[in-house]
Protein backbone atom coordinates (compact mmCIF):
# COMPACT_ATOMS: atom_id res chain seq x y z
CA UNK A 1 0.00 0.00 0.00
CA UNK A 2 1.51 3.14 -1.05
CA UNK A 3 1.61 6.46 1.05
CA UNK A 4 2.87 8.70 -1.46
CA UNK A 5 1.58 11.19 -3.56
CA UNK A 6 0.53 9.65 -7.30
CA UNK A 7 3.06 9.36 -9.73
CA UNK A 8 3.09 11.10 -13.23
CA UNK A 9 2.55 7.10 -14.36
CA UNK A 10 -0.46 6.93 -11.92
CA UNK A 11 -2.10 10.37 -12.43
CA UNK A 12 -4.47 9.29 -15.27
CA UNK A 13 -6.27 6.58 -12.85
CA UNK A 14 -6.95 9.73 -10.39
CA UNK A 15 -8.63 11.98 -12.92
CA UNK A 16 -10.26 8.99 -14.45
CA UNK A 17 -11.47 8.15 -11.22
CA UNK A 18 -11.97 11.44 -10.37
CA UNK A 19 -14.29 11.93 -13.44
CA UNK A 20 -16.34 8.91 -12.83
CA UNK A 21 -16.91 10.16 -8.61
CA UNK A 22 -18.44 13.66 -10.56
CA UNK A 23 -20.70 12.25 -12.35
CA UNK A 24 -21.97 9.91 -9.94
CA UNK A 25 -22.05 13.11 -7.54
CA UNK A 26 -24.32 15.00 -10.59
CA UNK A 27 -26.52 12.06 -10.65
CA UNK A 28 -26.94 11.83 -6.55
CA UNK A 29 -28.25 15.74 -7.20
CA UNK A 30 -30.91 14.88 -9.98
CA UNK A 31 -32.13 11.99 -7.74
CA UNK A 32 -32.89 13.56 -4.51
CA UNK A 33 -36.20 14.65 -5.11
CA UNK A 34 -39.37 14.53 -2.96
CA UNK A 35 -40.59 11.19 -2.13
CA UNK A 36 -37.09 9.21 -3.20
CA UNK A 37 -35.90 6.80 -0.77
CA UNK A 38 -32.39 7.51 0.87
CA UNK A 39 -31.24 4.18 0.24
CA UNK A 40 -32.34 3.99 -3.07
CA UNK A 41 -30.48 7.23 -4.13
CA UNK A 42 -27.55 5.94 -2.21
CA UNK A 43 -27.12 2.51 -4.08
CA UNK A 44 -27.68 4.23 -7.35
CA UNK A 45 -24.90 6.32 -7.18
CA UNK A 46 -22.79 3.54 -5.67
CA UNK A 47 -23.78 1.30 -9.04
CA UNK A 48 -23.14 4.00 -11.01
CA UNK A 49 -19.82 3.86 -9.94
CA UNK A 50 -19.43 0.19 -10.08
CA UNK A 51 -20.60 0.57 -13.72
CA UNK A 52 -17.99 2.23 -14.71
CA UNK A 53 -15.02 0.00 -14.16
CA UNK A 54 -14.81 1.97 -9.92
CA UNK A 55 -15.30 0.97 -6.86
CA UNK A 56 -16.70 3.64 -3.87
CA UNK A 57 -14.30 4.87 -1.87
CA UNK A 58 -16.60 5.39 1.08
CA UNK A 59 -20.68 4.90 0.71
CA UNK A 60 -22.31 7.48 -0.34
CA UNK A 61 -23.25 9.91 2.23
CA UNK A 62 -26.51 11.61 2.06
CA UNK A 63 -26.53 14.16 4.86
CA UNK A 64 -29.67 16.34 5.38
CA UNK A 65 -30.37 19.44 7.47
CA UNK A 66 -27.88 20.01 10.44
CA UNK A 67 -26.21 16.97 9.62
CA UNK A 68 -23.10 17.80 7.77
CA UNK A 69 -21.49 14.87 7.36
CA UNK A 70 -21.45 11.09 8.10
CA UNK A 71 -24.53 9.60 7.13
CA UNK A 72 -25.07 6.58 5.49
CA UNK A 73 -28.82 4.79 4.66
CA UNK A 74 -28.21 1.81 6.71
CA UNK A 75 -30.06 -1.80 4.92
CA UNK A 76 -33.63 -1.23 6.22
CA UNK A 77 -33.46 2.53 6.01
CA UNK A 78 -37.25 3.68 3.91
CA UNK A 79 -36.71 7.48 4.96
CA UNK A 80 -38.08 9.54 1.87
CA UNK A 81 -36.53 12.91 1.27
CA UNK A 82 -38.68 15.44 1.97
CA UNK A 83 -39.84 19.16 0.22
CA UNK A 84 -37.10 21.68 2.14
CA UNK A 85 -34.37 18.83 2.83
CA UNK A 86 -30.94 20.41 2.41
CA UNK A 87 -29.01 17.38 1.25
CA UNK A 88 -24.89 16.93 1.00
CA UNK A 89 -24.05 14.49 -1.53
CA UNK A 90 -20.82 13.40 -0.89
CA UNK A 91 -19.06 11.21 -3.42
CA UNK A 92 -15.89 9.15 -3.43
CA UNK A 93 -14.75 6.80 -6.73
CA UNK A 94 -11.50 4.82 -6.56
CA UNK A 95 -9.93 3.11 -9.68
CA UNK A 96 -6.87 0.84 -7.41
CA UNK A 97 -6.94 3.07 -4.78
CA UNK A 98 -6.41 5.85 -6.55
CA UNK A 99 -9.20 8.45 -4.86
CA UNK A 100 -11.51 11.26 -5.56
CA UNK A 101 -13.69 12.72 -3.07
CA UNK A 102 -16.47 15.55 -4.22
CA UNK A 103 -19.71 16.70 -2.66
CA UNK A 104 -22.18 19.62 -3.78
CA UNK A 105 -25.57 20.42 -2.10
CA UNK A 106 -28.95 20.34 -2.98
CA UNK A 107 -32.12 21.80 -1.82
CA UNK A 108 -35.22 19.18 -2.42
CA UNK A 109 -37.94 20.44 -4.42
CA UNK A 110 -35.94 23.69 -5.47
CA UNK A 111 -37.89 26.51 -3.15
CA UNK A 112 -34.11 28.14 -3.20
CA UNK A 113 -35.28 29.11 1.16
CA UNK A 114 -31.22 28.00 1.05
CA UNK A 115 -29.92 29.05 -2.02
CA UNK A 116 -27.78 31.92 -0.56
CA UNK A 117 -26.08 29.37 1.64
CA UNK A 118 -25.63 26.67 -1.07
CA UNK A 119 -23.76 29.86 -2.73
CA UNK A 120 -21.60 30.37 0.21
CA UNK A 121 -19.99 26.77 0.23
CA UNK A 122 -19.30 26.93 -3.81
CA UNK A 123 -18.21 30.23 -3.33
CA UNK A 124 -15.78 29.02 -0.38
CA UNK A 125 -14.89 26.34 -2.45
CA UNK A 126 -13.83 28.21 -5.48
CA UNK A 127 -11.63 31.02 -3.40
CA UNK A 128 -9.68 27.90 -1.70
CA UNK A 129 -8.79 26.18 -5.03
CA UNK A 130 -7.34 29.89 -6.18
CA UNK A 131 -4.80 29.41 -3.42
CA UNK A 132 -3.62 26.22 -4.53
CA UNK A 133 -0.01 26.13 -5.55
CA UNK A 134 3.46 24.10 -4.80
CA UNK A 135 4.75 26.07 -1.17
CA UNK A 136 1.45 27.53 -0.80
CA UNK A 137 0.31 27.93 2.93
CA UNK A 138 -2.77 26.32 3.83
CA UNK A 139 -3.89 28.82 6.18
CA UNK A 140 -4.25 30.87 3.10
CA UNK A 141 -6.83 28.32 1.90
CA UNK A 142 -8.58 28.79 4.79
CA UNK A 143 -8.62 32.36 5.32
CA UNK A 144 -10.36 32.56 1.29
CA UNK A 145 -12.71 30.10 2.34
CA UNK A 146 -13.55 31.80 5.63
CA UNK A 147 -13.68 35.12 4.28
CA UNK A 148 -16.17 33.70 1.01
CA UNK A 149 -18.51 32.01 3.21
CA UNK A 150 -18.74 35.01 6.10
CA UNK A 151 -19.19 37.51 2.76
CA UNK A 152 -22.36 35.96 2.24
CA UNK A 153 -23.59 36.29 6.31
CA UNK A 154 -22.88 32.69 7.07
CA UNK A 155 -20.19 31.22 9.50
CA UNK A 156 -17.60 28.28 7.94
CA UNK A 157 -17.76 24.98 10.68
CA UNK A 158 -14.08 25.62 12.21
CA UNK A 159 -13.87 22.14 13.57
CA UNK A 160 -14.74 19.99 9.80
CA UNK A 161 -11.92 19.95 7.18
CA UNK A 162 -10.85 19.23 3.72
CA UNK A 163 -7.55 16.28 3.60
CA UNK A 164 -4.76 15.08 2.22
CA UNK A 165 -5.65 12.19 0.01
CA UNK A 166 -3.02 9.25 -0.80
CA UNK A 167 -3.39 5.77 -2.40
CA UNK A 168 -6.18 3.80 -0.22
CA UNK A 169 -6.04 6.52 2.22
CA UNK A 170 -8.60 8.92 2.04
CA UNK A 171 -7.65 11.17 5.42
CA UNK A 172 -3.74 10.77 4.14
CA UNK A 173 -3.15 12.96 7.59
CA UNK A 174 -3.03 16.70 6.17
CA UNK A 175 -5.74 18.68 7.14
CA UNK A 176 -7.17 21.26 4.81
CA UNK A 177 -9.27 23.85 7.74
CA UNK A 178 -11.86 26.42 6.59
CA UNK A 179 -10.97 28.85 9.00
CA UNK A 180 -7.43 30.79 9.58
CA UNK A 181 -5.09 30.31 11.87
CA UNK A 182 -5.15 26.14 12.02
CA UNK A 183 -2.19 25.07 9.93
CA UNK A 184 1.09 25.86 9.62
CA UNK A 185 1.58 23.55 6.47
CA UNK A 186 2.50 24.42 3.32
CA UNK A 187 1.31 22.26 0.16
CA UNK A 188 4.03 19.70 -2.02
CA UNK A 189 3.76 20.03 -5.94
CA UNK A 190 2.20 16.62 -6.99
CA UNK A 191 0.18 15.83 -4.09
CA UNK A 192 -3.58 15.36 -4.05
CA UNK A 193 -6.22 17.19 -1.74
CA UNK A 194 -10.00 17.67 -1.11
CA UNK A 195 -11.08 21.04 -0.28
CA UNK A 196 -14.48 20.58 1.53
CA UNK A 197 -15.63 23.80 3.01
CA UNK A 198 -19.17 23.53 4.99
CA UNK A 199 -21.22 27.12 5.53
CA UNK A 200 -23.86 27.01 8.16
CA UNK A 201 -26.72 29.51 9.09
CA UNK A 202 -25.83 27.99 13.38
CA UNK A 203 -22.94 28.72 15.33
CA UNK A 204 -20.47 26.87 13.37
CA UNK A 205 -19.23 23.83 15.18
CA UNK A 206 -20.08 20.57 14.93
CA UNK A 207 -20.78 17.40 17.65
CA UNK A 208 -21.17 13.98 17.42
CA UNK A 209 -24.44 12.73 16.65
CA UNK A 210 -26.08 8.91 16.02
CA UNK A 211 -23.70 5.92 13.90
CA UNK A 212 -23.73 6.77 10.48
CA UNK A 213 -23.61 3.35 9.33
CA UNK A 214 -20.26 3.56 8.07
CA UNK A 215 -17.18 2.04 9.27
CA UNK A 216 -13.66 1.27 8.58
CA UNK A 217 -10.78 -0.92 9.62
CA UNK A 218 -8.53 0.68 11.66
CA UNK A 219 -5.79 -2.25 10.31
CA UNK A 220 -5.24 -5.44 8.70
CA UNK A 221 -7.49 -8.03 10.95
CA UNK A 222 -5.37 -11.26 9.78
CA UNK A 223 -6.22 -14.49 8.74
CA UNK A 224 -7.34 -15.93 11.62
CA UNK A 225 -11.37 -15.36 10.87
CA UNK A 226 -11.78 -16.42 7.19
CA UNK A 227 -15.21 -14.18 6.79
CA UNK A 228 -13.28 -10.91 8.57
CA UNK A 229 -10.11 -11.40 5.93
CA UNK A 230 -12.55 -11.08 3.25
CA UNK A 231 -14.38 -8.23 4.29
CA UNK A 232 -10.82 -6.41 4.51
CA UNK A 233 -9.99 -7.75 1.71
CA UNK A 234 -12.86 -6.04 -0.07
CA UNK A 235 -12.17 -2.33 1.90
CA UNK A 236 -8.85 -2.46 2.63
CA UNK A 237 -9.19 0.67 5.27
CA UNK A 238 -11.65 2.40 3.16
CA UNK A 239 -14.67 3.14 4.70
CA UNK A 240 -17.64 1.01 4.11
CA UNK A 241 -21.64 1.06 4.46
CA UNK A 242 -23.11 -1.75 7.08
CA UNK A 243 -25.68 -2.04 4.20
CA UNK A 244 -22.36 -3.25 1.90
CA UNK A 245 -21.71 -6.43 4.62
CA UNK A 246 -25.22 -6.73 5.79
CA UNK A 247 -25.30 -11.09 5.29
CA UNK A 248 -25.85 -12.68 8.83
CA UNK A 249 -22.42 -14.58 8.75
CA UNK A 250 -20.49 -10.96 8.03
CA UNK A 251 -22.73 -8.77 10.10
CA UNK A 252 -21.52 -11.02 12.81
CA UNK A 253 -18.06 -11.43 12.40
CA UNK A 254 -18.26 -7.31 12.55
CA UNK A 255 -19.36 -7.45 15.82
CA UNK A 256 -16.47 -9.93 16.72
CA UNK A 257 -14.22 -7.16 15.26
CA UNK A 258 -15.24 -3.88 17.21
CA UNK A 259 -11.97 -3.49 18.52
CA UNK A 260 -10.43 -3.59 15.04
CA UNK A 261 -13.40 -1.08 13.68
CA UNK A 262 -13.91 2.89 13.30
CA UNK A 263 -17.14 3.89 13.85
CA UNK A 264 -18.24 6.81 12.21
CA UNK A 265 -21.32 8.77 14.22
CA UNK A 266 -23.05 11.41 11.92
CA UNK A 267 -21.16 15.25 12.29
CA UNK A 268 -24.84 17.34 13.78
CA UNK A 269 -24.36 21.20 13.52
CA UNK A 270 -23.90 22.42 17.51
CA UNK A 271 -26.65 24.98 16.72
CA UNK A 272 -28.73 22.60 14.90
CA UNK A 273 -28.34 24.94 11.69
CA UNK A 274 -28.56 23.76 8.59
CA UNK A 275 -25.38 23.01 6.41
CA UNK A 276 -24.23 23.03 3.27
CA UNK A 277 -21.04 21.50 1.79
CA UNK A 278 -18.96 21.83 -1.63
CA UNK A 279 -15.68 19.84 -2.59
CA UNK A 280 -13.86 19.21 -4.91
CA UNK A 281 -10.36 16.71 -5.05
CA UNK A 282 -7.47 19.32 -6.16
CA UNK A 283 -4.19 17.83 -7.57
CA UNK A 284 -1.19 20.38 -6.61
CA UNK A 285 -0.03 21.59 -10.75
CA UNK A 286 3.47 22.68 -10.94
CA UNK A 287 2.14 26.05 -11.00
CA UNK A 288 -1.39 25.57 -9.57
CA UNK A 289 -4.57 24.09 -8.96
CA UNK A 290 -5.97 21.31 -11.21
CA UNK A 291 -8.98 20.40 -10.09
CA UNK A 292 -9.85 16.86 -10.41
CA UNK A 293 -13.18 16.64 -10.08
CA UNK A 294 -15.58 18.41 -12.72
CA UNK A 295 -16.47 22.19 -11.61
CA UNK A 296 -19.65 22.58 -10.07
CA UNK A 297 -22.50 24.71 -11.10
CA UNK A 298 -23.60 28.04 -9.30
Amino acid sequence: MSHLPPSAEDLPRWRAAARIASEARDLGIRLVVPGARRRDVAEAIEGFIRSKGAAPAFPANLSRNDEAAHFTPGPDDAVEFEAGDLVKVDVGAHLEGAIADTADTVEVGGSRRYENLIRAAREGLRAGIAEVRPGGAVDAIGQSVAAAIRARGFKPIVDLTGHSIEAYLLHAGKSIPNVPGHSSATLVEGEVIAIEPFATNGVGAIENGPFGNILRFRSDPGPADPVLAGLYARFRTLPFATRWASRPEEAAALRRARRTLQAYPVFVERGRGRVAQAEHTVLVGPSGAEVLSAPLDG
